[in-house]
């Protein structure tokens, strides 16, 4: 049978959206995977440990944790570009990667566009963290110790261009004091050194400082959101302790690639809302330091372009350079 041009393309197209309406019926009729940007043990991880554990009965097919850390986010972004766009391999992004680190690449490997929003699930404000052995118990015994020690005293961050590493510019800014930065591949690594003293201080979100500042091997000066933590609530803000310009909040929200169907990205944003809004997700959240804050897609577009924007002038008036 000799079959038109238009007549085999009005069956193409018939068969495409066939199998698009099975395959969206259908979903999800296998594992989803959340990678992660970092290693196991910061914020992203426990945030998108907590969302994939909640999620996995909800949306009804097993959930899993792939971290992929280093390059500032750029080698978890770039699997999760290239992946197939049918909604089973997604990106658990920290705030930093998505509206920081772009502005420091050189040459980047990856743009917002890229990716469509999903939902925000965590925020958190960074707090100011010591080693138990460093000799300060406030956030102006620190700036002290900082003025009488020139270049002597060294922070960790999960990488270059983290928002722990702007947060450390910051204070560095406000305070009138010279920091030596140490980037490591995520929060996990650098949480250790720091707990073993090879550094002095960090700055990130409280999850995995939690044990650790309850233990009493770490130290908490003070919060960099504009209200103490109902999980800290000794640690004055930033703003209490003298230093209302060193104010940093991040965010962990699931991203898919772009070309995913609607239909998959409204079926998980609808699920994801019904997680983040449960109540034992929202104290287990806060209990850690953190807060569930449900964004749905369009939200999250908006709160990631105003970021990207603010943060441009933030790393041009502390000079931050890619590594």
């Amino acid at each position: 049978m000799h079959m038109t041009r238009k007549q085999f393309t009005t069956l193409a197209l018939a068969a495409a959206a066939m199998s698009g309406a099975w395959a969206q019926g259908a979903y999800p009729n296998k594992t989803v995977t959340f990678v992660v940007p970092a290693a196991a043990g910061g914020t992203t991880d426990i945030s998108g440990r907590m969302a994939a554990q909640a999620l996995a009965p909800v949306l009804g097919q097993a959930v899993v944790v792939d971290n992929k850390g280093g390059g500032n986010g750029a080698i978890a972004a770039n699997i999760v570009k290239r992946a197939e766009a049918d909604g089973y391999t997604l990106l658990m992004q920290y705030s930093g990667f998505h509206v920081i680190s772009p502005h420091l690449a050189k040459a980047p490997q990856w743009e917002q566009k890229d990716f469509q929003p999903i939902a925000n699930i965590i925020s958190a404000p960074q707090i100011i963290v010591v080693r138990e052995s460093l000799p300060v118990k406030t956030l102006a015994e620190l700036i002290a110790y900082a003025k009488a020690n020139p270049g002597k005293l060294n922070y960790a961050s999960s990488g270059n261009g983290s928002l722990q590493h702007v947060t450390g510019a910051m204070l560095e800014q406000q305070g009138g004091i010279k920091m030596v930065h140490v980037p490591y591949k995520g929060t996990g690594p650098a949480l250790q050194d720091l707990l073993g003293g090879q550094v002095d201080l960090t700055f990130g979100t409280a999850p995995p400082f939690m044990p650790h500042i309850a233990s009493g091997k770490l130290r908490v000066l003070a919060v960099t959101g504009k209200e103490r933590l109902p999980s800290l609530p000794d640690a004055p803000t930033t703003a209490e302790a003298g230093y209302p310009g060193v104010n940093a909040t991040s965010w962990f929200a699931l991203f898919a690639p772009a070309a995913v169907p609607r239909p998959v990205i409204d079926r998980l944003a609808a699920d994801l809302k019904k997680v983040v809004e449960d109540p034992a997700f929202r104290k287990k959240a806060e209990e850690q330091g953190a807060a569930a804050d449900y964004l749905g897609p369009q939200q999250l577009s908006e709160r990631a372009r105003a970021d990207f924007a603010n943060w441009a002038g933030v790393i041009k008036s502390s000079k931050i350079e890619a590594e």
